[in-house]
């Protein structure tokens, strides 16, 4: 059987980039949340956590900035929240690597249905 020609690669080849794309976002996801784990228990291994009360995420926390700046500062904290960002934008970049697929293909129709969703998932992320 003929492998047919999808946005301008093979089909095969195109199936296979967007899994090592997949692949290679929750691997490197992965290896940074481990690390940033590593670098929390080198740090707090003997600290008992108190359940009595609740303490939400800090404040630096809840912003990508946030995230970023603690990254760069390597907290450990910070380190497995950007390892989260990276897992959560996995299939966004299969998304835009959609996009960029249909473009080449010329295929407008789902250049623009693929554009909303990816509008869509990057406010989504943006807003939260």
């Amino acid at each position: 059987m003929k492998a047919t020609k999808t946005y301008g690669l093979s089909e095969e080849r195109f199936e296979s980039l967007i899994g090592t794309l997949l692949r290679t976002g929750v691997i490197l996801a992965a290896a940074v949340v481990l690390a940033g784990g590593a670098l929390y228990l080198a740090k707090y291994w003997r600290v008992k956590p108190d359940y009595r009360m609740f303490r939400g995420e800090p404040a630096d926390l809840r912003s990508v900035s946030g995230i970023f700046q603690d990254t760069v500062g390597w907290h450990a904290r910070g380190v497995i929240q950007f390892g989260l960002l990276l897992l959560i934008a996995t299939p966004i970049a299969r998304v835009a690597f959609c996009v960029a697929a249909f473009a080449s293909e010329r295929d407008w129709l789902y250049v623009t249905t693929t554009l909303i969703v990816l509008a869509i998932l990057i406010y989504s992320v943006s807003s939260a």
